[in-house]
Parts: structure tokens; C-alpha cells; sequence
């Protein structure tokens, strides 16, 4: 399996298919790719005046701008790949129709074009991050890590919302409204430490979301950063996240894979 996957005639397709994706998306916008920099931009700009100059919510914290806007730049992320990913099988159904190709190309395409955007929108978090003179520590070689635990978290959840979707189309109406109540569960806006309630401070980092966006920031933007190996003593506990990531990827592949074969039916 692994090399069909990487088969020459795959990452052919693949790579077109990532290619036009990213074009179709900016095509008819005015300022076309500048959308993909400005975008966490002016919601960062927008929770930073709320949030810090009025509600002080950040106070105490090291340098808080940087600490949020690297917290939304990971959110937009993993929302991005998800809700790009959800209608992807549908809005390829004519190719699908057409032409024989591997389904799961195309959730990837899809998730390789949030990887882009993301990608850009580090390069402003190390501007910001210069603008602050803040120096990262060695723990920065494990953000690839974290990243990469956002990524196929992201990725599970993708196979199983694009299949779903194609019987379900309810299912972009709930995906909306939990991935709003995700947003504020997840440490975005406020620090963690700011939640006074220890087994609150337990529950809400046992969300994948939640653990990996405490951890980058941790390593790149400052130590005062609450994490779960603080708030469990270095106890068991600290890997049930990773273990969440494990089986929701385990079974979006399944359900994908599991209805793909009825894809080009109910499309």
C-alpha cells in the first residue's frame, strides 16, 4: 500500500490536483494569496484590542500578542482542513465520475493546501515573533512534532466528515457549530492558567487541540506557558491526547475507506 501511495503516477495527481485547488480558491479575489497572510491577521488585530486592551485577558502573560496569534494561526489550521476537506469529495464528484483515481487523493489535496497556507502564516509569526525579540529555545526542533499531531488529527477528522457528507449533508451544519464550541473549550484567547479550577485545567487539555497549541507555544513563544506534563505531574494522563489523535485518524480512514466504494452513487 505505501507504494501505490507514493507511486509516481499519485504524486502526479496529487500534485495537480493541490495545485489547482490552491488557484480555484483566490481566483475571483481581488488581492488573491495576500487573503492567506491577512486573514489570521485581521482576526488576530480584532481579538487583540477585545480581548487585551479592553478585557485585559492576557495580562501576565509573556508577550501575549505573539502568544495569540501563534494560537490562531494553528486554529485556523486545523478549521481550514477541515471544512476544505468536508465538501471535497462532492465538489469532485464529476471527476470521480469520469475518471478512475484514488479517493483519498483527493481529502489529501485538499489538506495539503491548508499545509500551504499554514506554512505562510509561520512566516508572519516569525516576523512578529522578531518585532517582540523573541528568542526560541532548543525545544523548537519538537514543533515539527506538534505540528504534525495538529496535521493528522486534522487528517482523521477530514476522511470521516468528506465521507460522511456525501450521504449526510447535515453533517457541514454540525461541524460548524462543534467546531465553534471548539474554539472557545481550546486555549486561543486565554491562558490556561488563567482557568483556576485544576480538573477544568484536566478536561480541557485532554483536547488534542488544546495540548498541542499549549506545547507549540511553549516551545517557541514562552516557558510561562501552561502544559499537560505541568498540569499531571508528568503522570500517564499527558498521552491520552496522543492517543485521541491515533484512534480518530484509525477510524476516519476506516469510514472512508469503508464508503468509498459508494461514492460515485450517492454523489
Amino acid at each position: 500500500m505505501f507504494k501505490r501511495i507514493l507511486s509516481k503516477q499519485n504524486r502526479v495527481l496529487l500534485s495537480e490536483l493541490v495545485r489547482t485547488d490552491f488557484k480555484l480558491r483566490y481566483q475571483d479575489s481581488v488581492l488573491g494569496y495576500a487573503w492567506s497572510l491577512l486573514r489570521p491577521l485581521l482576526i488576530f488585530i480584532i481579538l487583540y484590542i477585545v480581548f487585551v486592551k479592553f478585557l485585559k485577558v492576557g495580562a501576565g502573560t509573556p508577550h501575549y500578542a505573539q502568544y495569540l496569534l501563534f494560537g490562531i494561526v494553528i486554529w485556523n489550521f486545523f478549521l481550514e482542513m477541515t471544512l476544505q476537506s468536508l465538501g471535497s469529495i462532492v465538489g469532485r464528484g464529476d471527476l470521480i465520475r469520469k475518471i478512475r483515481i484514488p479517493r483519498w487523493i483527493i481529502v489529501l489535496s485538499s489538506s495539503f493546501s491548508a499545509v500551504i497556507n499554514f506554512l505562510l502564516n509561520l512566516v508572519i509569526i516569525a516576523i512578529f515573533m522578531a518585532i517582540g525579540h523573541i528568542v526560541p529555545s532548543h525545544l523548537v526542533i519538537l514543533l515539527p512534532l506538534i505540528f504534525l499531531e495538529v496535521y493528522l488529527f486534522a487528517l482523521g477528522i477530514s476522511f470521516f466528515l468528506s465521507a460522511a457528507f456525501v450521504k449526510y449533508r447535515d453533517i457541514s451544519y454540525i461541524w460548524e457549530v462543534i467546531i465553534q464550541a471548539g474554539f472557545y473549550i481550546t486555549p486561543i484567547l486565554y491562558p490556561l492558567s488563567r482557568i483556576t479550577n485544576v480538573t477544568f485545567q484536566k478536561l480541557l487539555i485532554l483536547n488534542p487541540m488544546a495540548q498541542a497549541l499549549q506545547d507549540a507555544r511553549y516551545v517557541l513563544i514562552t516557558k510561562k506557558t501552561l502544559i499537560s506534563n505541568h498540569i499531571f505531574n508528568g503522570g500517564w494522563h499527558q498521552f491520552i491526547p496522543y492517543s485521541i489523535v491515533a484512534l480518530v485518524l484509525i477510524i476516519g480512514i476506516s469510514y472512508f475507506r469503508k464508503q468509498s466504494k459508494y461514492f460515485g452513487e450517492n454523489i
